[in-house]
């Protein structure tokens, strides 16, 4: 919505108001071809204006009650200046308090907007509210009726079912694990507990992911944060789009000093197809936007610019990476040596993740024509089968070669 011109000085204060009726919508799910985990934007503002209403002067302003320290960490909520930090509050302590009505220090309805995003962006915990909400502005001040998706009864016994999945998930992290391999455990967590579903009920929330186990990215992503946080880590929702196909939300993630890029529903295995149509394995994983760097995930993401966001610039914590699964020069003896070590494991797949485009096409022939053929030759002999099957993904977007192999 285009900022409007502020002519309200010019009114009387009791002559006048003028009301502005907003809703502001979370963001909504809908179907894409190869790629479920996007979901698009259904935000919406509508607007009415009412002349000549009166108005009593006396606002039941709620004294702000909490602590700095509370809100302090919130990442959006650094980049307010302190006026908008002030608003932060006050709407953030209504919507926390249950308040059908709060009453703001501002007639700025573009602020309030701004607000409201950040807070959602900051604030994983308030499941309970729709994101939605009806601002009646007046000469210098406004009323906020946030949106509930529930009673307050309702609402703690949500509270309560989510803390249960809270300690299910936590039930696998100890006081010795680092921070990479919690971040690494709660994007495992989520792929393997959560069912994407658009029509899964409060898909906006965390309360679908955790409580629910179906959701859609924006309860992923949430969801991410709020285990994440809880863990200590610092966490950030990102919103922005993938060209060509929607709105999508995604996480950062700060881990040893750095930060990284990190997408849990494109981990998810229902973004892995094959050509064979060949179910895959329930238990695969797409690792590939688990802790990479901006230029890895720009491939097919963008960002909004609605705030700054940190840097990512390693790949020093990318999973293929850290297990050798990441090749920056092309060794064919060295990639076969590493496919046959798979298969005396009896490793469920093969993955080789290569550095640039140019090294994925140089190796791309190779490796299918070549070497997988060479690998399966091995299998079929190692475990006197008298066939083989193999299913291969080959991901040219993010220089990315899969082999399942079949042991019966």
């Amino acid at each position: 919505m285009a900022r409007r011109r502020n002519k309200r000085k010019k009114w009387p204060v009791v002559a006048g108001i003028f009301i502005i009726v907003c809703i502001f919508s979370g963001l909504g799910a809908a179907a894409f071809k190869r790629l479920p985990g996007l979901f698009a934007s259904t935000k919406e503002v509508i607007e009415t204006v009412k002349i000549n209403v009166e108005k009593t002067t006396s606002v039941p302003f709620e004294e702000v009650r909490i602590p700095e320290d509370d809100v302090a960490q919130g990442y959006y909520y650094q980049q307010l200046p302190e006026e908008e930090q002030n608003l932060y509050k006050e709407l953030y302590q209504g919507m926390t308090d249950f308040s059908e009505t709060v009453y703001m220090h501002s007639p700025d309805v573009e602020k309030l907007k701004k607000v409201c995003q950040f807070i959602f962006s900051d604030r994983p915990e308030l499941f309970w509210c729709t994101g939605e909400m009806q601002v009646t502005s007046y000469a210098d001040y406004s009323e906020v009726q946030p949106v509930y998706t529930c009673t307050l009864e309702e609402k703690e016994q949500k509270q309560s079912q989510i803390d249960t999945a809270v300690a299910e998930c936590f039930s696998g992290i100890n006081g010795n694990t680092s921070e990479y391999d919690k971040i690494k455990y709660i994007f495992e967590y989520l792929v393997n507990t959560v069912d994407y579903n658009m029509e899964a009920p409060d898909n906006q929330n965390i309360y679908s992911a955790l409580a629910g186990k179906a959701s859609v990215c924006a309860g992923y992503s949430r969801s991410a944060q709020y285990l994440l946080q809880k863990a200590g880590i610092e966490c950030i929702y990102v919103t922005g789009t993938i060209p060509g196909q929607g709105a999508h939300a995604w996480n950062i993630v700060k881990c040893d000093g750095q930060y990284y890029q990190m997408d849990v529903t494109f981990g998810d295995p229902v973004f892995l197809e094959t050509e064979s149509g060949e179910n895959l394995p329930e238990k695969s994983i797409n690792y590939d936007y688990l802790c990479c760097s901006d230029a890895e995930i720009m491939k097919n993401h963008t960002m909004d610019t609605t705030v700054s966001y940190p840097p990512c610039s390693s790949m020093d914590l990318n999973y293929y990476k850290i297990n050798g699964m990441y090749y920056e020069d092309f060794q064919p003896d060295q990639l076969l040596k590493n496919m046959n070590d798979t298969i005396y494991s009896k490793a469920a797949s093969f993955t080789c993740k290569f550095a640039n485009d140019t090294l994925y096409q140089q190796a791309h022939d190779s490796v299918l024509n070549d070497l997988v053929q060479r690998a399966a030759q091995n299998l079929l002999e190692h475990y006197g089968l008298e066939s083989v099957q193999y299913t291969y993904i080959e991901d040219e977007t993010m220089n990315k070669i899969t082999i399942f192999w079949n042991y019966q």
